[in-house]
């Protein structure tokens, strides 16, 4: 199994770069766990406790479960994949069923900040986008899909996004073997990436 990381800061387009990758290569080679999945279950909590939850910290998630499920998929085995709510800030109850693949991605913003993570995969890129854009980006996602008013999510970035930005995720760049500039939307990136994925794994593109 080929295992992939694809990190960056909230906003900078790593949904996007995931989708353009796999529309490059055959679905049923890549297998995705996306780092939010294993936020830390906070359902036993009041609602306006979790509100108040740091979910830019790298405290805020389980990395001992994703782990345990990346050895999973490396051995053979099926695993169940957690779900995550970010409307009720909480683990939802149904799981995802994830076969292992000749490709693993895993996707999200505090993953090189775990290094025993940082030693299971095999190429690491990180989206490097300024704080402007990827803000404007933040609004309008978090507005969209999140039930978040723009003052809420301004207040949110310059509370905790930022300063968690600053602290962990720019510095843990450093693990990363490539950076991609201009983010999820740099198409050449995502075909180069996707070209390199198939050879390695001598597999052909789409």
């Amino acid at each position: 199994m080929y295992i992939i990381g694809i990190a960056g800061g909230s906003g900078s387009g790593k949904t996007t770069l995931v989708e353009s990758i796999l529309s490059r290569i055959p679905q049923n080679e890549i297998a995705i766990l996306p780092q939010d999945a294993y936020y830390k279950d906070n359902s036993h909590m009041p609602m306006e406790d979790r509100l108040m939850v740091n979910y830019d910290h790298p405290d805020s998630i389980e990395w001992e479960l994703l782990l345990k499920d990346i050895n999973g998929l490396k051995k053979g085995e099926t695993i169940e994949r957690p779900t995550y709510s970010y409307l009720s800030c909480s683990r939802l109850p149904e799981t995802i069923p994830i076969s292992p693949k000749k490709i693993l991605l895993v996707e999200g913003i505090l993953l090189y900040t775990c290094l025993p993570l940082c030693k299971e995969l095999d190429m690491k890129i990180f989206l490097e986008v300024p704080a402007d854009r990827r803000l404007t980006r933040i609004i309008e996602r978090d507005m969209k899909s999140r039930g978040r008013t723009a003052l809420e999510v301004i207040e949110r970035y310059y509370k905790t996004v930022r300063p968690m930005h600053e602290e962990f995720i720019e510095p843990s760049r450093q693990q990363a073997d490539m950076l991609v500039m201009g983010g999820g939307l740099n198409g050449n990136a995502a075909e180069f990436i996707a070209a390199a994925i198939c050879q390695k794994i001598n597999i052909n593109c789409k």
